[in-house]
Formats: C-alpha cells, structure tokens, sequence
C-alpha cells in the first residue's frame, strides 16, 4: 500500500495517511487507480450540480469540474502541457528543447496550449452533462494516468543531471507497465465493448507520442508525461463527447440515465 500512498501524493493533492515507499517505482501499478478516483470526484461535482434545486446549468458544472481538477492535480499536468508547448519553438536541438521546458517562464505557445486545452476540457464536460455520458470520466482518466507508465517503462529519462521524473524511471520495469495495463482493462470493464477500444486509442497515442519523444529529446520527463496525460485524456473526452449519448447504451451503466 506504500506504492498506493506515493501515487496519490505525487499526483494529487488528496491527503493519504502513512509513510510512502522508498522506491517510487512501487508507485507506478498505481496510476490508473489515482486517476480513476479523480475522475469519480469530478464525476461526483456534476452529479451534484444535477440535484441542486434550480435550473440545470451543465456550463457551470463543467468550468466547476475543470477548475477542481486543476485543484486536485496542482495543476501538475498542464504546467507540463506547456513547458512542452513552448519547447517546440526551438529548432536547436534536444538539449535547447530541455533547457526551454525547465525554465519557469511561461511563453505564448505554452498559454495558448493551456487555454486550449482547459477551455476543450470544458467544453467536453459540459457535453457529457448534457447527454448523461459523464460517466465515463472516470475511465478516461484512469487511461489517461496508465498510459504515463508506459512512457516510464519504455523510454529512458532525457536529462542526465536527473529531474522529478527521474525516481519513478529508475527502478520501473515490464512488470509495472503489466500491472498498469491490468487495472486499466479491469475499470474498463464494466463499460462494455467500447471502453476496450478506447483502451487501444490510448495505446496509439501513447505509442506515437514515445516516438516523438525519443526523436526530439533522447527521452521522457515529467513535462513529456504531463503532455502525454494532457493529450491523451482530452482525445478521449472529445471522442465522447462527440458520441453523444449513443455510446453510454452500450455500458452497464445506461439504466441509471434512463
């Protein structure tokens, strides 16, 4: 449960009691499971907004929903998002592109790519609120979380003087990203067939994303794997989102929005 506790507190804000493993990578199996609690708080605000006695208002809980991630993550995927952002202005090579992503100075591609994706994120909760499909919030999100130990367990770390990422790449093997895939097929069960394939439209993009990631920086960070998370989650939300309610009839789940 040491692996458990370590997740929680590097990916979220959310108290755990007790004392975390030594060894981060313990943490990585652990992931999809932080990631699915997010995704069941969010889940949970737009449920409420729903049993407030006055007019229903998905754009509220929405923009509600997308700040209390923000909240509960620190922000702590999205600072990633856009010190990767701001990296691809730079033609000089690998080395310049971390130098970029570890300054603090937020450029124009960075803030462009943060109002992208908070205001697509917003966009897409309120969709799902309005078709009764925000159900799937919590499996998106623990896809989002498993696909990120891929990434540690395939590829090594880009900077040789190390970085926050740095402990969770040491140590990480095949069998972390076993236990990973485990969990994130076990939440997608109870989805039915869809939740699979989307399971797989993860794998692509997490697959893409490491090519790309070893050709231009030799590597993976934490910025890398905040955009990895970023962008894989908001292509799951879109693909939803654009469903509509037609997907939610092919769940378990569909009797409770009936």
């Amino acid at each position: 449960m040491k692996g458990l506790i370590a997740a929680f507190r590097t990916l979220t804000i959310i108290p755990m009691p007790g004392k975390e493993c030594d060894d981060f990578s313990a943490s990585l199996p652990w992931f999809p499971v932080v990631g699915f609690v997010i995704g069941l708080i969010l889940y949970g605000i737009g449920f409420v907004f729903e049993l407030l006695p006055f007019s229903r208002w998905p754009a509220g809980a929405a923009i509600s929903m997308a700040v209390a991630e923000i909240w509960i993550t620190r922000g702590l995927h999205l600072d990633g998002l856009a010190d990767w952002a701001d990296s691809l202005g730079s033609i000089k090579g690998k080395e310049k592109k971390l130098a970029i992503m570890k300054d603090t100075y937020l450029g124009a591609f960075g803030t462009i790519a943060l109002i992208t994706v908070i205001t697509a994120k917003w966009l897409a909760f309120e969709r799902l609120l309005i078709f009764g499909s925000a159900i799937w919030i919590p499996v998106i999100f623990a896809l989002s979380r498993g696909m990120m130990v891929v990434l540690i367990t395939i590829l090594p770390y880009a900077r040789a003087s190390g970085g926050m990422a740095s402990p969770f790449v040491r140590g990480a093997s095949s069998r972390h990203r076993a236990a990973s895939y485990l969990l994130c097929l076990l939440f997608c069960l109870p989805f039915g067939p869809i939740a699979p394939a989307l399971f797989c439209i993860a794998r692509c993009i997490v697959w893409l994303m490491g090519i790309r990631f070893r050709l231009g920086f030799g590597g993976i960070t934490g910025d890398l794997l905040g955009t990895a998370n970023e962008t894989i989650a908001i292509t799951l939300l879109m693909v939803i989102a654009l469903t509509g309610k037609t997907l939610l009839n092919f769940t378990g789940w569909s009797w409770i929005f009936r």
